[in-house]
């Protein structure tokens, strides 16, 4: 079994460690700027509530000073401009990923800088 947090218990972690120091990172004032019932919060956070949308977990990861790219993984979820760039090029993208899947993360980093760059 993983001992990896679940979305929901990942967010609470986050901003529950925020407000200990800070105390606009309660529940309450977090879901009112992110603009969410604070009792949906709640649910989420304790996993009686799946994941929301993208826009709520982009919120929710700005807010929290998170990477949303690694909560919408987290929610498995994918965003809307990579899902578009999945569907223009299913094959090549699929084909793509497996590859970089035994990679250390700085290769791919450095990979994706090449490409970028036009440097390849």
């Amino acid at each position: 079994m993983s001992d990896a947090l679940s979305f929901g218990e990942t967010l609470r972690a986050k901003r529950t460690a925020k407000a200990e120091t800070d105390s606009t990172f309660s529940l309450r004032k977090v879901a009112e700027r992110v603009g969410i019932e604070p009792s949906y919060l709640s649910k989420i956070e304790r996993g009686e509530q799946p994941p929301p949308g993208e826009e709520n977990i982009r919120r929710l990861a700005e807010e929290l000073g998170e990477n949303p790219d690694a909560l919408l993984a987290l929610a498995g979820k994918v965003s809307s401009d990579l899902l578009e760039i999945i569907r223009e090029r299913p094959t090549v993208v699929a084909e793509l990923l497996r590859a970089m899947r035994g990679m250390s993360a700085k290769r791919v980093s450095a990979i994706s800088r090449q490409i970028r760059d036009g440097d390849w």
